[in-house]
């Protein structure tokens, strides 16, 4: 064991020692810092060596299940690192991977590591022109691949390696069943400094352009222990996280975290989201921990959730702050509390309800272990009880990227004045508790009040008729800016002058006069391929106007 693996390996027991004493743990708590460090070679294989527990349990919508301990894990990924040396890769390649949640995905993940090459984890949602702008920017010189995907690359030129996974991709692309054939034992080329570059992640692009994020061997796989901490993992879990492969949250809670605590990834792999299957899949498998994203909690809460006999110990939430409503309903049947979390791709979690802390509703938690967290004023960049989500580069935390890919401008930037600026607005109580309120450029001013349109949504999603809200500013001639609601309805109900009414009346009930909803329109909500709302488009249809809108002054 080295001495690196020694040092995580303590880092990671004090968080587990501590789990359930958030002050003890956030006092106490210190970075591992190595100067090198390879987790594929200095934890996993570890860890996994003669390790028979299972790693890795797949169900497919068929019910066909693929299970791999640990040990077998190590072995396919030394197999997989070996194969894809002899195709070419070496450290500091660039690598796309666009794979779903198959065995592959976890093996070329490792494998890659164990290579040192750069992994650019990609959606299989892309379509070639997504895939042209990651080839390019990210200067790819391997591309990981399912069969039935490699035809998109045909419209994206470059000098690749191509590989599938599966049958059918054709004769330029290399099998990459082949890799069961080579030996069993991988031998590295040469140290992993700490430093050096891991993963370049697009991120969503929910306003602009997606950023290409840089993480190293260090920022992500031991900056998710503040995850494993946060979620509440424990050796021998079993854990499922809804996310799709190819986004952050996916390295996040179904590769780090989970296996830096040494408990078993679970995932159901299904077409179409159906409530009751996947609480049946739970319960088959014992799935003791469970994260989703806001989007699936809001389609959990339309089934019967008695469905599910055995809920997880414990439930998070992430990717978009959690309306209060949807963690009463689910406290009402399963008997636990959804604990919100914030973090961004740039991190790891920043700001948690970890196991044992007092819950306070709307509350994201307080700082997480390892970090340290300011609100500055966004004009005067001065602390403040309600600002901008900042970290002290002083003390800077491991789960940071190093910067913007390419980009030293907007590194330069986000980094400025000694702080890592998240570009989200949050408030602080007099107990450290950060509530959100939501991201710079989304927050806006309705008749000189500022509006934030998280406290606005959760308020509509109490309404029975409500499963999806997003708010933006809508122009208005005497207040200059007025809430505009754009809402996806309970299955079951009806858009028209009724809803429209009821709602209308809702919002008169439970908001002050200034919040309080003046434009509604129903319709589907334009997302990311991620999942996250695209506010920009709807700020868009807003100022062009539209003949479906409904307005409060025509229901008086």
């Amino acid at each position: 064991m080295t001495t690196a693996t020694e040092e995580f390996r303590r880092a990671r027991d004090f968080l587990l020692e501590h789990r359930d004493d958030y002050a003890t743990a956030y006092a106490g708590f210190r970075w591992p810092r190595p100067e090198r460090f390879n987790w594929a070679l200095d934890w996993f294989d570890v860890i996994a060596d003669g390790n028979d527990r299972t790693a890795l349990h797949l169900v497919e919508e068929d019910g066909e299940q693929t299970r791999l301990s640990f040990a077998e894990l190590a072995r396919r990924s030394d197999q997989a690192a070996n194969w894809l040396r002899q195709q070419g890769v070496r450290a500091e390649d660039r690598v796309l991977v666009m794979l779903g949640n198959q065995a592959e995905l976890w093996e070329t993940a490792l494998a890659a590591m164990k290579l040192r090459a750069v992994v650019i984890p990609a959606t299989p949602l892309l379509g070639p022109a997504d895939l042209r702008d990651r080839v390019d920017r990210g200067r790819v010189r391997h591309v990981i691949a399912r069969a039935a995907d490699t035809a998109k690359f045909d419209e994206v030129p470059g000098d690749y390696t191509r590989v599938a996974v599966g049958a059918g991709a054709g004769d330029a692309w290399l099998p990459y069943e082949d890799a069961y054939g080579a030996a069993e034992h991988f031998a590295p080329d040469g140290p992993t400094l700490a430093a050096d570059p891991l993963m370049l992640y697009f991120t969503s692009g929910t306003t602009a352009r997606p950023k290409l994020v840089e993480h190293t061997h260090t920022t992500y796989p031991i900056g998710h222990l503040a995850t494993m901490y946060w979620i509440g993992l424990k050796p021998g879990d079993v854990h499922l996280n809804i996310s799709s492969p190819g986004w952050a949250k996916h390295a996040w809670s179904n590769l780090f975290a989970p296996w830096n605590a040494e408990a078993t990834v679970f995932l159901h792999n299904y077409a179409r989201f159906d409530a009751v299957r996947l609480m049946t899949e739970m319960d088959r498998a014992g799935v003791t921990t469970f994260c989703a994203p806001p989007t699936v909690w809001r389609m959990l809460i339309q089934a019967d959730l008695t469905r599910l006999r055995t809920p997880p110990r414990e439930v998070v939430a992430a990717g978009e702050p959690l309306n209060p409503e949807v963690i009463e309903q689910i406290r009402r049947a399963w008997n636990v509390t959804i604990r919100d979390g914030f973090g961004q791709t740039e991190t790891a979690v920043q700001v948690s309800n970890s196991p044992g802390q007092p819950l306070k509703t709307g509350s994201m938690g307080r700082p997480s272990p390892g970090y340290r967290v300011a609100l500055l004023d966004p004009v005067s960049g001065a602390p403040a009880a309600e600002g901008e989500i900042a970290l002290d580069l002083s003390h800077r935390p491991v789960g940071l990227m190093t910067g913007y890919h390419g980009d030293p401008e907007r590194t330069a930037e986000a980094m400025a004045g000694g702080y890592y600026r998240t570009g989200d607005i949050g408030a602080r109580d007099e107990e450290g508790y950060i509530t959100y309120v939501g991201r710079a450029d989304d927050v806006f001013k309705a008749s000189d009040y500022k509006i934030s349109p998280f406290e606005l949504e959760s308020a509509l999603l109490e309404h029975e008729a409500v499963a999806e809200a997003a708010v933006v500013p809508a122009p208005d001639e005497l207040r200059l800016a007025v809430p505009k609601a754009y809402i996806v309805l309970a299955e079951g109900r009806q858009p028209g002058p009724d809803t429209a009414k009821e709602l209308f009346e809702h919002s008169r009930k439970v908001l002050a006069p200034y919040k309080r909803i003046r434009r509604l329109e129903f319709g589907e909500l334009p997302k990311t391929v991620s999942g996250k709302i695209r506010r920009i488009e709807l700020r868009e249809a807003t100022a062009a106007g539209s003949e479906a809108e409904y307005r409060e002054e025509d229901f008086r």
